[in-house]
């Protein structure tokens, strides 16, 4: 199974295939312009020879003029077939003898080439030798030679490069085919074990050991790390297992604290509000009926207990409305936010801020609950006038505007303020910067705000100073 064709052992192939041919490139290359070069000096060498042979027997031929000695001294030069040509030129550069005979010639030749000189023009090696009997020169050989011995040792060399070549690739395949045996195979069962876990999330599997070298220490290392992941597995698996029982545990004492304090609302809802009313009932009587019977110190004392009894009822309101807030379901839907900041205006001043100065901004139309939105209106812009009553001029800013994706909205007043340091209570539950004595409240209307915006998944903060006013703003995604 782990020899079939994959991937691994075609690359594994390739790459000894590929090397080799670079190396026969690269060896043959450099063998071939060595034998170019190397052949290139010889042939001059082999002619500049055969130049002074024929030239020292063409001495006595020329000295005394004797053509037919030297044709028959340059008919020599059959026993070379790749001479292509070669004359013979009396001192003053005129032709004597030539060969072969057939090829006539009348060229003068100049006086440049009268000194000895071999070299490659075109496809010939061509070679001027001087004719000198003792210090006397008599005049100058031309020899002319072809390529075709380079050629056909080329050509002999390619073969032998082309064999060479076709017995390299049968050797190195047969070597790569023996080195996946132990390379690729081992490479191979890792591959296979990891597909396995990767499928079926079993990591109880574990690779081979096919060897010691290095690959086997690598399956060693994988069957490490499959121990440590199947050990680790087993406990994520039991902590899974423990973590939901106990969330099925805190489940059910959640619902029964859910029903507890539903229970617990519905007493306040109903028991508790019996006893209050009957408090502020007898004490309306008692200052109604006996109000001649009673001294002025006892009809402020019952107007104190009626006053509490309606904070108290008051205070019942806000936690069962804190209470019911949490299992109500948030309906978004396009607001007209001018609207609402108008309307919840014109009530708060019309009952008791007529002196207030309220200014609505344009506001920015957003998606949220209407009645959730329309109870943070109505405790931000209530406790805005509440807290600027005692300033001579109430002045409240309701604004709005866009940013990172948020509506942001803000009600600003010039009132009471409230100190940073003291930020972190501003949202709780029964939490007051300010006494009962100084303004009324219960504490619960911004800790309100704070759960219907965290519902509609948005913000709430605010910034204020002491006896400088307060701004409260709460941010609306974007949808």
């Amino acid at each position: 199974m782990l020899l079939k064709d994959t991937p691994i052992r075609h690359k594994l192939m390739r790459a000894i295939l590929l090397t080799s041919s670079a190396v026969l490139l690269i060896t043959c290359s450099f063998y071939f312009a060595y034998e170019f070069f190397t052949f290139r000096n010889t042939s001059i060498r082999q002619l500049s020879i055969l130049g002074e042979i024929i030239a020292t027997n063409s001495t006595a031929a020329m000295a005394f003029d004797s053509r037919e000695d030297a044709n028959e001294i340059l008919s020599a030069l059959k026993a070379e077939p790749h001479i292509v040509a070669a004359i013979l030129y009396d001192k003053e550069g005129n032709p004597f003898s030539n060969y072969p005979l057939s090829a006539k010639t009348t060229t003068v030749l100049p006086k440049s080439d009268f000194e000895e000189r071999y070299s490659f023009e075109e496809s010939y090696l061509v070679g001027f030798q001087p004719v000198i009997q003792g210090n006397k020169r008599l005049g100058t050989l031309y020899l002319k030679s072809d390529m075709g011995a380079m050629y056909e040792r080329i050509r002999l060399y390619g073969i032998m490069a082309v064999i060479v070549t076709i017995i390299s690739f049968l050797v190195a395949y047969f070597l790569s085919k023996n080195l996946q045996k132990s390379i690729s195979k081992p490479i191979l069962a890792l591959a296979e074990i990891s597909q396995a876990i990767a499928k079926r999330n079993d990591y109880s599997v574990r690779a081979t050991k096919l060897g010691e070298d290095e690959i086997g220490l690598l399956t060693d290392a994988f069957n490490q790390m499959l121990e440590q992941i199947h050990t680790q597995n087993q406990e994520i698996q039991l902590f899974n297992k423990n973590l939901e029982l106990k969330i099925k545990e805190r489940t059910y004492e959640l619902e029964i604290a859910n029903k507890e304090l539903e229970a617990f609302s519905y007493s306040v809802s109903h028991d508790l509000r019996a006893p209050l009313r009957s408090i502020d009932g007898y004490s309306r009587i008692l200052i109604e009926d006996y109000g001649d019977k009673i001294d002025d110190e006892g009809k402020r004392t019952l107007q104190i207990i009626v006053k509490n009894a309606l904070k108290m009822g008051y205070l019942i309101d806000d936690l069962l409305a804190f209470s019911r807030l949490g299992k109500q379901n948030v309906t978004k839907i396009l607001l007209d936010m001018n609207a609402i900041a108008q309307r919840v205006t014109e009530e708060m001043v019309a009952q008791n801020y007529k002196t207030s100065e309220v200014t609505i901004e344009p506001l920015l139309s957003t998606k949220g609950d209407s009645s959730m939105l329309r109870q943070v209106m109505t405790n931000l812009i209530s406790n805005a006038l509440k807290y600027s009553t005692k300033k001579e001029k109430p002045v409240i800013t309701i604004g709005s505007y866009h940013e990172n994706d948020y509506d942001i909205f803000y009600v600003k007043d010039n009132g009471a303020g409230f100190d940073m340091k003291y930020y972190d209570k501003l949202f709780g539950v029964f939490q007051r910067l300010h006494s009962p004595s100084e303004f009324e409240g219960t504490g619960v209307g911004l800790a309100l705000v704070h759960r219907i915006i965290t519902k509609h998944g948005g913000k709430v903060w605010a910034e204020g100073k002491v006896n400088e006013g307060a701004t409260f703003y709460f941010s609306l995604p974007v949808f």
